[in-house]
């Protein structure tokens, strides 16, 4: 099959691309005078810095950390509490039931979490780690130092100090860990909320 050449002379004025040289000459300036407008249209479209505080406008004020504070007794102070050293050297499981209690708010009862605390105890010998997960909601819900140093390691090396530790800390508080977190509240006078229990329905308007 033949191919015909079709002449630049019969190529339409408007295709510039296939055109001589010689009419190139006179669109030569204008790749370069869109390039130069994109420019000047990006410089133009690009985002203001944020007004500063001379603008009139409040600045907010940075964040701050609270400060944690320092446990109100020491790892090795036991014999602070005597009745309570005797009670977690003897029976552990007492003990951290009712820490667990009221740190978790009453939603985990003084037998369940002692139960629990035996069970890891007798089958797995970690009942530490246990324990050690309500000291660090203890420490965060009340901004505690980790002293002396981070608590899976207080617990794995002095399990029933931290237990007292814990103890008198609550103690120290205002709580009164014989009486649980329900009797606690109901002292301070504040309203005790059963999470089981399942509010009872709204009744719509009869007839």
């Amino acid at each position: 099959m033949h191919h015909r050449r079709v002449p630049l002379t019969n190529v339409p004025t408007n295709q510039s691309l296939f055109l001589p040289p010689s009419k190139l000459e006179i669109n030569i300036s204008q790749p370069v005078s869109i390039f130069q407008a994109s420019m000047e249209y990006s410089k133009q479209t690009e985002m203001a810095p944020p007004p500063q505080s001379a603008s009139g406008y409040p600045v907010a004020a940075p964040y701050a950390t609270p400060q944690l504070q320092a446990w109100s007794t020491g790892l090795c102070g036991c014999f602070d509490d005597v009745s309570n050293c005797c009670l977690t050297c003897w029976c552990p499981c007492i003990s951290f039931g009712q820490i667990a209690e009221i740190v978790d708010r009453g939603n985990t009862s003084c037998g369940t979490a002692g139960a629990i605390y035996t069970l890891l105890a007798c089958l797995t010998g970690c009942q530490w780690i246990y324990s050690c997960t309500y000291r660090n909601r203890m420490r965060i819900e009340n901004n505690l130092q980790e002293d002396p140093c981070a608590d899976c390691c207080v617990h794995f090396c002095c399990e029933f100090c931290a237990l007292c530790q814990m103890s008198r800390e609550l103690k120290n508080r205002g709580w009164d860990l014989n009486l649980g977190y329900r009797l606690n509240l109901e002292r301070r006078g504040g309203m005790f909320q059963d999470p089981t229990a399942i509010p009872p329905p709204t009744q719509g308007m009869t007839r």
